[in-house]
């Protein structure tokens, strides 16, 4: 059987906005296994976001569970959830969030060292994730002396260096040019395909979501059509 990496059920978001409930997840289940390739999409205010929050351990939900590698992490504290973030999920943003007075291997050092990562350790794993991404010849430039194309093959390096067990991007092509786009496609392939990486991402891109082994549609903070399966269920209230 394939082992679950995250486990999502019935959960639900609600956020208070005065004296109004906006409930941005309306009891969502959804199982991500080890190896898979899922990609979340939806339309601005279908819950995606907050989906891709709760898939990665950023926030908890206001009811339901979320499992991570079998352990129940719904009612765990911030602290709590960061020390576990680190170790088992790496994260590639849209804006890249590369601290631009750190060379690119800097960038990638810095979550090994927030885990306590030995230095030589760190310098190692640093240059042997930019090898993989093809910018070992880059290691000593600063951000902006970088492509953007560039800039993201550093996050993902980045999104490697403590070896998690998924990968979570949120919008990984969205700042890019087709052509930067389409290399950083298929280098999540490669990684996927070569390194048996389990990669979720939110997205708007329809050919990188094309690239995944299951699609996830939301709509009204509800999934509404995945790979195999329709349902119009709506829940109105809590």
């Amino acid at each position: 059987m394939t082992k679950k990496i995250i486990e999502v059920k019935n959960v639900w978001k609600t956020y208070k906005m005065g004296k109004n409930k906006v409930h941005a997840l309306r009891g969502i289940s959804l199982e991500v296994k080890k190896g898979e390739f899922l990609a979340i999409l939806g339309p601005s205010g279908s819950g995606k976001s907050t989906c891709m929050n709760m898939v990665g351990c950023l926030d908890t939900p206001t009811k339901g569970d979320v499992f991570l590698s079998g352990k129940n992490i719904a009612k765990l504290d911030e602290s709590d959830l960061a020390q576990i973030r680190g170790k088992k999920i790496g994260f590639i943003f849209q804006q890249f969030n590369l601290l631009p007075s750190l060379t690119a291997q800097e960038n990638v050092m810095l979550p090994m060292m927030f885990q306590g990562v030995p230095l030589e350790k760190r310098l190692k794993q640093s240059k042997k994730y930019l090898e993989l991404v093809g910018l070992d010849k880059r290691m000593d430039h600063l951000p902006n002396q970088l492509s953007g194309g560039q800039q993201q093959r550093v996050a993902i390096a980045r999104s490697l260096a403590n070896e998690p067990e998924m990968i979570l991007a949120d919008e990984p092509t969205g700042n890019l040019d087709s052509k930067s786009g389409g290399i950083v496609i298929d280098f999540l392939k490669k990684l996927r395909k070569k390194e048996g990486t389990t990669i979720v991402i939110v997205t708007h891109d329809e050919k990188l979501a094309e690239s995944a082994d299951r699609q996830v549609y939301l709509k009204d903070g509800l999934i509404v059509k995945s790979l195999d399966e329709d349902t119009s269920k709506y829940i109105d209230e809590v």
